[in-house]
């Protein structure tokens, strides 16, 4: 990874040539956020700036010539690449990963209340979006998954809020978190903004979540239901952190750590409610810090 992260940043065109590449690799254009983090860590802002708007001429020529329209080209990209300046932004003036991956916690979640106040009914809104995609999917002859999502639509809607802001924030937390490892490989480079494996969303947000729990249970207010669900939710990766943290303390193999990885897609639901739930007790009882005084 160290050559990896001092090649990125050696010159100005391997970083454009990186950001244009991996923005266009459709599942997998989060890569270019990681690229993106670490050169808005690396470098200022100014230059990251110029290298940006390369990559984006760059990616405009190619889509002319593909005759790819060119907003799905823009859009496509800054979905990923703003999110990433604005994490890398925030980790290089608080200087901390804790407190920057909190901040991305009170986004989620004004996101979510913002969500509701635009979309009015968000029922409505998904209804109609998963109705495009089952026709998709039926003109492109995918007709037994668009039957199963089409009998399923009344509950995936009454979801789809929840789960599109929390896989938004996971997509881009991990894209800031990885970007930052990739900076500390770089040489020579003596910032330290923290160790994932001590992320600890704390007590003020647990609270939040059992409070917005309380209040939902107790209105039955859709809005407020699933902000509680995304603040429960993002403590998966504290969950996580603490596997890490594990394996940093000599307490779990590297196998252990690979194998949460490698089950995540298969044991997904079941997987990350799991790191939830430790997460969430570790930041009312902080067992890490616990271990440390013993």
């Amino acid at each position: 990874m160290q050559a990896v992260a001092a090649w990125l940043v050696a010159r100005p065109l391997n970083a454009v040539l990186a950001l244009a590449a991996t923005i266009s690799l459709a599942w997998f254009s989060f890569l270019s956020g990681i690229v993106l983090v670490l050169l808005i860590l690396h470098k200022d802002f100014r230059v990251v700036a110029i290298d940006v708007v390369g990559a984006a001429v760059l990616m405009v020529v190619v889509g002319v010539i593909a005759k790819v329209p060119l907003t799905t080209v823009i859009v496509g990209a800054f979905a990923i690449w703003l999110p990433a300046m604005l994490l890398a932004s925030v980790l290089k003036v608080t200087r901390s990963l804790t407190l920057t991956l909190q901040i991305s916690v009170l986004i989620a979640v004004v996101a979510t209340l913002g969500f509701f106040l635009l979309a009015g009914e968000p029922g409505e809104f998904w209804r109609t979006v998963l109705t495009s995609i089952v026709e998709v999917w039926r003109n492109m002859g995918l007709t037994e998954q668009a039957a199963l999502l089409d009998a399923e639509m009344d509950t995936i809607v009454e979801q789809m809020t929840m789960v599109a802001v929390i896989t938004s924030w996971t997509v881009h937390v991990a894209s800031c978190v990885l970007g930052y490892k990739l900076f500390r490989q770089l040489p020579n480079e003596s910032a330290r903004f923290g160790r994932f494996r001590d992320l600890n969303f704390g007590r003020v947000i647990a609270l939040l979540m059992a409070l917005a729990s309380i209040g939902a249970y107790l209105s039955g207010a859709v809005w407020l239901q699933n902000t509680a669900f995304v603040m429960f939710a993002v403590f998966w990766m504290q969950g996580l952190a603490i596997v890490h943290w594990l394996h940093g303390e000599g307490h779990m193999p590297i196998f252990g750590v690979v194998a949460v990885y490698v089950l995540m897609p298969f044991l997904n639901v079941i997987l990350l409610v799991g790191l939830a739930i430790t997460g969430y007790i570790d930041a009312w009882f902080g067992f890490r810090r616990l271990r440390v005084v013993q």
